[in-house]
C-alpha cells in the first residue's frame, strides 16, 4: 500500500532540511551524484555553485535531474540505536542562472548569512531545480516504528500544492 500524502506535508519537510543528493547525467551519458545544500522558495529548490564546476557544466547541457533528501530519524535519549533515514525523492528540471539574476531573498536563503564581496559573487551561479511529477517518499508522515514495515512507509505526493477555492 502506498500512502497518498498531501503536497503541503512534503514541502514542509523539504523546507526543514538543507542537504540533498543531486543526480545528473554527463555528456557521455554517465550518471553522477553530488551532495548539495539547498534552500526552498516558491515550490522550487535552489543551490549555489561555482560557474566553472562540473555539475554546472552537466546541468547546463542535461537539465533532467533527480534529487533525494535524506531525513535523519533518531530515538530521543537512545542515539546509538541506528534508524534508517526517511527520504523524499523526485525528478526535476535544472536551470542555471547567474547569481546576479536571482532575487536577494533567494541569495540570502542560500548564503545563510554569509557576506560575499562582488568578485566572489560574480564567480557563483544559482541552480534552480523545479520538481516535476510526484514526490516519492519513505518514512515521511509515519511513526518511526512503522518504518519497520516498508509497505506501510512508502508514499507519494503530487509536486504541486493544490489551491483551495476561496
Amino acid at each position: 500500500m502506498i500512502l497518498q500524502l498531501p503536497s503541503e506535508l512534503v514541502w514542509k519537510v523539504l523546507k526543514q532540511e538543507l542537504f540533498a543528493v543531486l543526480g545528473m547525467v554527463t555528456d557521455k551519458g554517465e550518471a553522477r551524484t553530488v551532495g548539495v545544500v539547498y534552500a526552498v522558495h516558491d515550490q522550487k529548490l535552489y543551490l549555489t555553485s561555482g560557474k566553472d564546476t562540473w555539475k554546472v557544466h552537466h546541468m547546463s547541457r542535461h537539465p533532467h535531474v533527480s534529487m533525494t533528501v535524506p531525513i535523519a530519524k533518531r530515538i530521543p535519549f537512545l542515539p546509538w540505536i541506528k534508524i534508517p533515514s526517511a527520504t523524499i525523492t523526485f525528478a526535476g528540471m535544472a536551470c542555471v542562472e547567474s547569481a546576479q539574476n536571482v532575487s536577494q531573498e533567494i541569495l540570502q536563503s542560500l548564503l545563510r548569512g554569509l557576506q560575499m564581496d562582488a568578485e566572489t559573487l560574480a564567480g557563483l551561479c544559482v541552480i534552480e531545480i523545479e520538481p516535476v511529477g510526484d514526490f516519492v517518499t519513505y518514512g515521511v508522515g509515519v511513526p518511526m516504528m512503522t518504518m519497520r514495515h516498508p509497505d506501510q512507509s512508502r508514499g507519494r505526493a503530487p509536486v504541486s500544492v493544490s489551491v483551495k477555492p476561496a
